[in-house]
């Protein structure tokens, strides 16, 4: 028996899950269940691409919605660890300096389900995040990226 893949997130993360998947579920789904009744009523259901395009909807939606259900139902939330304050872990945002030019960037750590780099979200599972992890503030760290090696300073862990 396969065991079901556990999502880390912090607790923001699953209810951002959670509004999604109610939102799919409740306005979504009806919208996309609309378009199919008002492209059968154009007759030819073999040649009609309205119809086609809301039926691929149709599986775009019920697929993210169980998607959706799985990662909720296998959710792990990220508990504060306060005893390492400094240490970069799953759950916090890090700060740290490129070296040697000194761009600063500041990203938090989380589970890949809730993963957004335009949001400065990165995934644990990501050559960056699994590089920090583990480590305190002040210490040099060499980050291996699809780029090439990049050394970074930590700066804060909050």
């Amino acid at each position: 028996m396969s065991t079901e893949k556990v999502y880390p997130m912090t607790i923001e993360g699953k209810e951002k899950l959670e509004k999604e998947l109610e939102n799919l579920k409740t306005v979504k789904r009806k919208e996309v269940v609309e378009r199919i009744k008002v492209a059968r009523s154009f007759g030819d259901l073999s040649e009609n691409s309205e119809y086609d395009a809301a039926k691929d909807e149709q599986a775009f939606v019920e697929g993210r919605i169980s998607t959706l259900e799985n990662m909720i139902r296998n959710a792990k939330i990220i508990q504060e660890d306060d005893h390492n304050s400094d240490t970069v872990q799953l759950g916090k945002k890090v700060t740290f300096i490129e070296l040697p030019d000194g761009d600063k960037e500041t990203y938090s750590i989380v589970g890949s389900a809730e993963a957004d780099p335009f949001e400065g979200k990165i995934s644990n599972d990501s050559p960056i995040a699994k590089s920090l992890l583990g480590h305190k503030v002040g210490e040099q760290v060499t980050v291996q990226t699809p780029g090439g090696e990049m050394s970074v300073k930590i700066v804060e862990v909050s």
